[in-house]
């Protein structure tokens, strides 16, 4: 696994948002995210209720944000959780990478289904990583998602992420895509 630093920073706010870490009141919007069938569609479907109370209640709720670059995407003006978003190196076991010895940022992030389709997932993604811009060197920043899940590749070609190549993990194709994360500085 590569040491390089990920985010530092423990709250990021864009216009609607505030990134930050977990607050106990967020495990009903956790549990919603691992247990609702379309949220969960391309990420191996949902996980047992029963399971997720099961772990924040051994791990505790607020521990769920305790790595630096993992994030609650929150409504700026009520604080409600709508989703996660986590900027990390993705392991060199994992399938997946554009530079020999791997470790590259990875940009993963998900939503509850009443946030989707008004641009937040954009917004946070953006947030983030201008954030992870202003903060660290220049380097790769990879988004790794089911080929299937066409609104995800959507929102990564939009956030400028080119199509690498395609791999098979999960049983089923994956799609990576990169950019630079200096392309995100402000």
């Amino acid at each position: 696994m590569n040491p390089s630093p990920t985010l530092s920073a423990t709250e990021i706010t864009s216009d609607r948002l505030r990134l930050r870490k977990a607050h106990d009141i967020d495990r009903e919007g956790f549990i919603e995210l691992q247990t609702d069938p379309q949220v969960r569609l391309y990420l191996g479907g949902p996980r047992p209720r029963s399971a997720v109370e099961q772990y924040l209640d051994v791990t505790g709720t607020t521990s769920v944000t305790n790595n630096p670059g993992t994030f609650v995407i929150a409504d700026k003006m009520t604080d409600r959780l709508l989703g996660t978003l986590i900027l990390d190196r993705r392991s060199t076991d994992l399938p997946g990478h554009v530079t020999e010895e791997g470790g590259e940022l990875e940009l993963t992030y998900l939503l509850r289904r009443e946030a989707w389709g008004a641009g937040l997932a954009f917004e946070a993604a953006t947030a983030a990583l201008r954030a992870a811009a202003d903060e660290l060197p220049d380097q790769p920043v990879l988004v790794v998602t089911q080929t299937a899940n066409e609104r995800s590749l959507k929102l990564a070609t939009r956030l400028g992420f080119q199509r690498m190549s395609t791999f098979e993990a999960h049983d089923a194709e994956q799609t990576l895509a990169a950019t630079n994360l200096h392309s995100f500085k402000v």
